[in-house]
């Protein structure tokens, strides 16, 4: 196996951020469209290209705090009471990962007006937050379900109105000069956004290495668990379960990495699963089922459109398949799935038994022992993993809770206290 993996960052930003919009059809590319109008005027306004990259990536997650599909689509609607949680949430989440915190101050203020700046117009955070600004209200002033070019007139005017107040009139002004052009509305309403935005991008070039992946997994990590109370912890508990059994089981260092990233990504999918459905009290019926076995296609439909991540993917989505072909949503059979695979289908399992749920509460380890046999026995998953588990138990339950315990410390003391602080 290779010693070394690396992904485009331009590739990554896109499809994560298009999984986050994909909660809502109403928000479908929002942040990419947002991400298309910010370039565009800072090409107008001839800023320096470090700047230019920082707003790419700040516009590409900028609603990263509106953590719930009510959250989001209240945003997107202009209901302002939402604005400066998830703005404050947006940058505490951003400032976990090193290489993002030169933007989180930029998501900090994307909702800031104008008029409300003690600073210049020339300070960078200042021009890049009102162009972020400018670029999410004309995305959310669009409507879908009318043609483009029929509306682009009406958006101007919309616009023109809150210069001085919302809008700086220099940035305005940039805005005017691109807002002219049919080109700049229909590449907008494109549905090749993603690969133009891909290609021409600030980051077609910028390749970064496992770490800096490994960061924005632990970013992901929270936004992922952080939707629901009964979910707050676990993905931690399975990321941390799949990196320990790898070393137990005597994967490669970088194998081992890469499946703690898998772990932390297993879930991403249930980004657009409603919050009704995830925390059902009792048992879901056939078709809610049937939206949540599309979680693990989402996880993989994502990860596997970034260049270099398709082994992750597997690892990530595989997680409810088994090895006598009956799991979903991919009907892998044994030959299908590799130890990574294995080891991720026995962490889930083992962690969500830990764990209080809405319809029960966490099983002991008698009960859990019980399970789990009985899937390897029945060929779900497999023996092996199982056996390894148990004859290490203490070590890796206390591994996983440990991390758990850091997830839920971030949860309540740093994610939730936000909201009180921003409504006091």
């Amino acid at each position: 196996m290779k010693r070394k993996m690396s992904v485009n960052l331009g590739n990554l930003l896109l499809s994560l951020s298009e999984i986050i919009d994909n909660a809502n059809p109403n928000l479908h590319q929002h942040q990419l469209r947002t991400a298309f109008i910010a370039l565009k005027i800072a090409d107008e306004a001839n800023l320096k290209a470090e700047t230019v990259e920082d707003l790419f990536a700040a516009s590409l997650l900028h609603d990263i705090g509106a953590i719930s599909i009510d959250e989001k689509s209240a945003v997107y609607k202009f209901e302002m009471n939402y604005y400066d949680l998830h703005c404050v949430r947006g940058e505490m989440l951003l400032n976990e990962v090193p290489s993002f915190q030169g933007i989180s101050g930029i998501v900090r203020h994307h909702h800031r007006e104008w008029s409300t700046w003690d600073r210049g117009i020339e300070d960078t955070l200042v021009i890049s937050s009102q162009i972020l600004c400018l670029a999410d209200y004309i995305e959310r002033s669009i409507d879908k379900n009318k043609y483009i070019l029929h509306q682009s007139e009406d958006i101007i005017e919309q616009v023109k109105n809150l210069e001085g107040t919302v809008f700086n009139e220099d940035i305005l002004g940039y805005f005017m000069n691109i807002a002219v052009k049919e080109e700049f509305w229909l590449d907008l309403s494109s549905p090749r956004l993603y690969p133009l935005l891909l290609h021409n991008g600030p980051y077609r070039n910028r390749v970064i290495g496992l770490e800096e992946l490994s960061s924005i997994g632990d970013l992901f990590r929270h936004i992922i668990d952080f939707k629901s109370d009964f979910t707050a912890t676990h993905t931690a508990g399975v990321a941390a379960c799949a990196e320990i059994m790898a070393k137990l089981f005597g994967l490669t260092e970088l194998e081992i990495k890469m499946i703690k990233i898998a772990g932390n990504f297993h879930d991403l999918g249930k980004l657009v699963i409603p919050n009704k459905i995830l925390e059902k009290p009792g048992g879901l019926c056939k078709k809610e089922f049937g939206i949540v076995k599309s979680h693990s296609y989402y996880t993989h439909q994502i990860l596997c459109s970034i260049g270099g991540m398709e082994r992750i993917a597997d690892w990530a989505a595989y997680h409810h398949e088994k090895l006598n072909g009956t799991g979903y949503p991919f009907r892998c059979e044994a030959k299908d799935l590799d130890i990574g695979s294995r080891i991720m289908a026995v962490s889930d399992i083992f962690v969500a038994l830990l764990e209080d749920r809405p319809y029960r509460k966490a099983m002991e380890k008698d009960e859990i022992y019980k399970i789990l046999n009985e899937h390897g026995e029945e060929n779900f998953v497999d023996i092996k993993i199982v056996n390894l588990l148990f004859d290490n138990y203490d070590t890796i339950s206390s591994y996983v809770k440990s991390e758990q315990i850091k997830a839920e410390k971030f949860y309540t003391e740093r994610f939730l206290s936000i909201a009180s602080q921003v409504y006091e």
